[in-house]
């Protein structure tokens, strides 16, 4: 049994902001359905904790992880090295070394936006755009067209204790007991029964049942050096997207 109860989180509270593009809204009519099954992750199972197992700095793990997913599937995989990681935790989150009170994670829009505006180990991510938890088509879709999404999960303290995360009955009925935390992950590969995301250095497999109850925030990435290598996917509407883009102020 799996016991990852002295690993790090770190997601803190859903932020929202309404210019936020919407990822469905370039979606065309004419994309087919997503495959049954997608999976980006090349077979590999050790992919470094990011520094996530002493700090609380999953939102940046999410990054390096998705670096190491599309380097992986275009070349040779990239790791951003501890000391970036940590590098980014501050200037991004607000972490300052040797002050624990500063070790309190951080918000998943504000981090992309930093992404987007000034990269991360010189990996650009051209643009970033919400998707729906609850969609699952448009999820996989996602996971298909940009391999991965980056989502927040609102975990149970069951979670801390099982091989694949399931929901487990009446588990979080009691919410102070319930509820372990906010934490965010990269996941490149789905099937039609889970979903499998990379935290604290391996892969992690989640039934489709156990996403619907605690992933509350996904986002679909769109980086450079994968858009270069794979082009524009068909089917959706970069080019518009990269215009609304720049009308945000």
């Amino acid at each position: 049994m799996s016991d990852h109860s002295q690993m790090r989180l770190g997601r803190k509270a859903i932020k929202t902001d309404t210019r936020t593009l919407a990822v469905g809204d370039y979606l065309k009519p004419s994309l087919p359905s997503p495959p049954p099954a997608k999976d980006w992750t090349k077979g590999i199972t050790s992919w470094g904790m990011m520094l996530n197992d002493t700090l609380g700095d999953c939102t940046i793990a999410g990054v390096a992880h998705a670096i190491q997913v599309w380097s992986a599937n275009t070349g040779s995989m990239v790791t951003v090295p501890d000391p970036t990681v940590e590098t980014l935790y501050e200037q991004w989150d607000g972490y300052v070394p040797g002050n624990p009170a500063t070790d309190s994670g951080g918000i998943e829009l504000d981090v992309l936006n930093d992404w987007r505006h000034n990269g991360a180990d010189g990996h650009v991510l051209l643009a970033f755009a919400g998707a729906r938890p609850a969609n699952l088509v448009e999820i996989r879709q996602s996971i298909t067209l940009f391999g991965g999404v980056y989502i927040g999960l609102a975990l149970p303290v069951t979670a801390q204790n099982q091989d694949i995360w399931d929901v487990v009955p009446n588990g979080g009925a009691n919410a102070k007991k319930g509820s372990w935390g906010g934490h965010c992950v990269f996941v490149p590969k789905y099937d039609e029964h889970s979903f499998t995301c990379i935290t604290w250095g391996q892969p992690k497999t989640m039934t489709v049942a156990f996403w619907k109850k605690y992933c509350d925030e996904a986002y679909a990435l769109l980086g450079q050096n994968w858009l270069t290598d794979k082009g524009a996917p068909s089917g959706f509407d970069q080019a518009a997207l990269q215009t609304d883009l720049g009308s945000i102020k």
